[in-house]
């Protein structure tokens, strides 16, 4: 997609020709009804001819609704059903994912199954993760139920989303994703793994210190950086996916990682805090077209981060506390899109995809062909 400024003389067939497109293609995309009135110094949106290919993977739990997925999948190569969450005898703790097996396979969309170290606490454990990594023969066991349960599930592959495993379980991690991948390799399966956002190889912290990129890198298929949740429930007001820092993340990740393999993280949600900020108050998430609902409601301006490039607005509640909504835009999503071209991305992960969101998959589709299965 191209944004051209009118000029002086410019007709929309000398504009299409320039373009190497047709004046319906440049009328139908930005709504033109007189196709013989442009205004000097006017924004066109040009539509490209020839899209380049992205991969796009998309989160869901089980209960996305039926309207939704219908309306999601024909953007998105993979839809990983979230989660098959293991235990420390190896087992996988079945969910309720047929319905969305079968729409995604009805659209050419490859379902992934995604197996965590969710506990009964409902939170990622590293003590569970330990039982795995630190015991070869649960590890036996655990890869058999889970090329018992991708077979008979019919699932294309698995993302493998262990998170804060401990420091001292790098290694272990690493030589469990081997055993993995050699298992699944000889069925032809797809292996992700999903990483937390590092900027650096020695960076410090439960959640990064276990995840070597390059290992991941070199044994996966793709590798899903989880680059959101700057701005976070408990978090001081901020973007969720500031692309500076977003940024960041993938300049490291690529010197680990060949690039084509990387699908950076976007998320489709935002957070409403209330102001001042208090510790320990938590933010509402909210999705990008209930935050421009509330925005429309209160009659307040969006206004857009320039470093962030991310949209914001301030509103007050029926009580008169002050509120900052971060969320995600067709600018936001551009600008994290124009990422994947710079650095020359395999693709994007969307976390999560339970709400639909007409914008960012309009934005996608404009600059990207999505592969399918």
């Amino acid at each position: 997609m191209t944004i051209y400024t009118v000029q002086r003389g410019d007709t929309l067939y000398g504009i299409a020709r320039k373009f190497g497109v047709s004046v319906r293609d440049i009328t139908d995309i930005n709504g033109l009804s007189n196709i013989n009135r442009l205004m000097i110094g006017q924004a066109l949106v040009i539509p490209t001819t020839v899209l380049p290919n992205i991969l796009v993977n998309g989160y869901a739990y089980p209960t996305i609704s039926d309207t939704t997925l219908a309306l999601t999948l024909p953007n998105l190569t993979f839809i990983s059903i979230f989660s098959h969450q293991v235990t420390s005898e190896g087992n996988l703790v079945p969910i309720n994912d047929s319905r969305v097996i079968k729409a995604a396979k009805d659209n050419n969309t490859l379902p992934m199954l995604v197996m965590t170290n969710i506990g009964s606490s409902g939170r990622f454990e590293s003590d569970l993760a330990h039982d795995i990594l630190a015991n070869e023969n649960v590890q036996d066991i655990l890869i058999n139920n889970l090329i018992t349960t991708l077979r008979n599930k019919g699932y294309a592959g698995v993302d493998i989303d262990f998170e804060y495993v401990y420091p001292m379980d790098k290694e272990l991690y690493n030589a469990f994703l081997e055993k993995v991948v050699t298992r699944l390799r000889e069925e032809e399966f797809i292996i992700t793994t999903a990483l937390a956002p590092k900027v650096r190889e020695n960076q410090v912290g439960t959640l990064y210190e276990a995840h070597d990129y390059a290992t991941h890198g070199r044994l996966a298929d793709y590798v899903i950086l989880m680059t959101y949740e700057w701005g976070y429930t408990y978090g001081p007001p901020m973007a969720v996916a500031p692309l500076n820092q977003v940024e960041r993340v993938i300049q490291y990740a690529v010197t680990a990682i060949p690039s084509k393999k990387i699908l950076m993280g976007i998320p489709n949600y935002g957070y409403d805090f209330t102001l001042p900020y208090e510790q320990g108050r938590p933010a509402k998430s909210i999705s990008n077209t209930n935050a421009v609902a509330i925005a429309a409601e209160k009659g307040v301006e969006i206004q857009f981060d320039p470093v962030a490039k991310a949209p914001y607005f301030y509103y007050k509640d029926e009580n008169g506390a002050l509120h900052i909504v971060w969320f995600e835009d067709a600018r936001s999503i551009k600008a994290k899109l124009d990422l994947v071209t710079k650095y020359n991305l395999g693709g994007v992960s969307f976390w999560t995809v339970m709400n639909y969101f007409p914008q960012g998959y309009a934005v996608l589709n404009n600059n990207f062909q999505v592969e399918k299965g």
